[in-house]
């Protein structure tokens, strides 16, 4: 501020100076009669131009002064302050206004920045702790076939185990690098038009052994508008509904596919008789490793990652998903993606 001052003060004597040399030299044209009230007024006109450019100095320097003082204090750490344009200086509002801009966009960063350390974290703890079990089973086991008196078959018991907690392993990666490419768009691929039903039918049929095991069945009911997205996570999305649903059916249990358009969404519910997901928030069921039952997952093979896949798959493909509990029994989940029109190839 005082610098800024300084040099409207050291201008505005310049053109002080400059007046009142004019003045010498019009004196000299004109006469010597007056020149005491000449130079009285060279003075008074020098002193009023010195004091207007102290003043306006310090009228522009003010909200400079001002948004010194709030940056520092931004930068400080001080996420309270409020940089705003106040109207005294236009240049000034102006730069208040990218302050104002900056500011926000700094702390929008500064919060995803929170969320995703924070969501990163949880996810590191969630793997440590799914990882813990399979590898402690794996140790105990090994360990204790190290016996050389153990009976075969005890140790061809223990063998099993090892096997299945290691293929459980290699199928919790692979789900994990699957979720880690859905969620940061590596790996992009072309879409295309995508037919539902014939997703659902490629489905029922990979499945229908996993039903049949429990003299169930597996049902295609309507038709859906073909969506524009990749037809192998789609198939993905659909597999891992009805495999959780297949899951948890009783024997002679039933997993309906029903497929629908409505306003111009292709809608595609997965629904089971089998006991549902109970009393809790279904944004719940997908997020990682998620598990209202600690023991249900591994008791029916599954890494609580497939429903988390699944909403990954459908929010990249601009659509939503849901999931509520029948109120005749069992869960259902729903699908909605955006449909395409009957000329999009």
């Amino acid at each position: 501020m005082k610098r800024l001052q300084t040099y409207f003060s050291i201008l505005t004597g310049i053109f002080a100076l400059a007046g009142a040399l004019a003045m010498l030299i019009a004196v000299a044209f004109v006469g010597f009669e007056h020149l005491g009230l000449l130079i009285w007024l060279m003075f008074a006109g020098t002193t009023f131009a010195f004091i207007v450019s102290l003043v306006i100095g310090h009228y522009m320097a003010d909200p400079l002064a001002s948004l010194h003082k709030n940056a520092k204090a931004l930068l400080d750490g001080d996420a309270s302050v409020v940089i705003a344009p106040d109207g005294k200086l236009y240049e000034s509002d102006l730069l208040a206004q990218d302050f104002s801009a900056l500011s926000e966009q700094t702390k929008t960063k500064m919060s995803d920045l929170a969320v995703q350390q924070k969501r990163q974290t949880q996810f590191i703890s969630d793997v440590a702790h799914e990882l813990r079990t399979p590898l402690t089973a794996i140790r105990g086991n090994a360990e204790t076939l190290m016996d050389p008196d153990m009976p075969q078959a005890l140790r061809e018991r223990f063998c099993h185990t090892i096997i299945s907690e290691s293929e459980r392993l290699s199928h919790m990666a692979n789900e994990l690098l699957t979720l880690q490419h859905i969620e940061e768009g590596t790996n992009p691929v072309m879409m295309q038009r995508v037919n539902l039903h014939a997703i659902a039918e490629d489905v029922a049929d990979a499945l229908s052994p996993l039903v049949e095991e429990r003299d169930g069945t597996i049902e295609i009911v309507g038709e859906a508008p073909d969506v524009l997205g990749v037809r192998e996570r789609l198939q993905q999305v659909i597999y891992n509904l009805v495999a959780n649903a297949c899951r948890f059916i009783g024997k002679g249990g039933h997993v309906t596919i029903k497929l629908e358009g409505l306003a111009e969404q292709s809608i595609v519910s997965v629904l089971d008789d089998g006991p549902g997901f109970g009393n809790v928030d279904p944004k719940l069921l997908f997020t990682r490793f998620y598990r209202g039952d600690n023991s249900r997952a591994r008791n029916t093979g599954g890494t609580g990652l497939g429903l988390a896949i699944a909403k990954s798959i459908v929010d990249a493909h601009d659509g939503t998903i849901e999931a509520f509990n029948r109120a005749e029994g069992g869960a259902c989940f729903i699908v909605a993606l955006p449909s395409i029109h009957e000329h999009v190839m």
